[in-house]
């Protein structure tokens, strides 16, 4: 009986364990795909942006694949980029047309506009944002009242639009001491499809703090009526 269950036992150890081994190589494993290398502009023809080296094939993981990516050239010949294609984005067969006529760099939902906001890598979850990507945006400041800084979720659900260049921002800061400290920070314009609200609440929080994103997925939860974090929530 015992070597029965020694040996049931292992088995379900294997099982397992090749699982996980599975699991781990979906994660990693990467495919070449086509990415551009600088920007696309709204109504550039695809020879003509292959032609000025705008895009190459580089290795994306299985989890970060966008629908319609594509591994060749040979499907998007004689078509035009309908928007901005920014650089670092995946060649998508949506962002192609066969119509020059553009109306509008960027795909805005009716009733929406689009917003610009500049981010550090933290504060974009460190490049996993895309176009098409969902995210929440926080806010983190210094109440008026109490003069304690705070974070709290300030939109819950917003959908990207656009990912931009990336530019190194000088940003110095001094300690208790008085000693400063200057470090170059990269920080990316992510472009938000906002309502008008939305676009003054996130314009007032960028003049007077900070904003980061948090990328969602379908089955993420957010809750948007928490009352936040500060210095006295922070251990409960």
């Amino acid at each position: 009986m015992a070597v029965l269950v020694a040996a049931l036992g292992s088995a379900l150890v294997f099982l397992y364990t090749k699982g996980a081994d599975t699991r781990a190589e979906k994660k990693f494993d990467t495919v070449e795909v086509l990415r551009a290398t600088a920007q696309i502009n709204p109504g550039e023809t695809f020879e003509d942006a292959q032609a000025a080296g705008k895009l190459a094939l580089q290795a994306v993981s299985q989890d970060s694949l966008l629908d319609g990516y594509q591994t060749t050239t040979d499907s998007l010949g004689g078509t035009v980029a309908l928007g901005t294609i920014y650089p670092g984005e995946q060649i998508i067969a949506a962002k192609f047309g066969t119509s020059a006529a553009v109306q509008t760099s960027l795909q805005i939902p009716d009733g929406m506009m689009a917003k610009s906001i500049n981010l550090t890598d933290p504060g974009r979850v460190a490049g996993f944002v895309n176009p098409g990507s969902t995210v929440a945006v926080f806010y983190s400041g210094t109440d008026q009242a109490s003069g304690q800084p705070f974070t709290r979720l300030l939109l819950d659900k917003v959908t990207v639009l656009g990912v931009g260049s990336t530019t190194p921002v000088s940003t110095t800061t001094t300690d208790q001491t008085g000693i400063a400290t200057t470090e170059q920070l990269p920080r990316t314009l992510i472009t938000l499809a906002l309502s008008q609200k939305q676009v003054e609440q996130t314009t007032w929080a960028e003049s007077n703090g900070e904003l980061s994103f948090a990328l969602l997925t379908d089955k993420s939860e957010v809750q948007p009526d928490t009352a936040g974090m500060d210095a006295t929530t922070l251990f409960k």
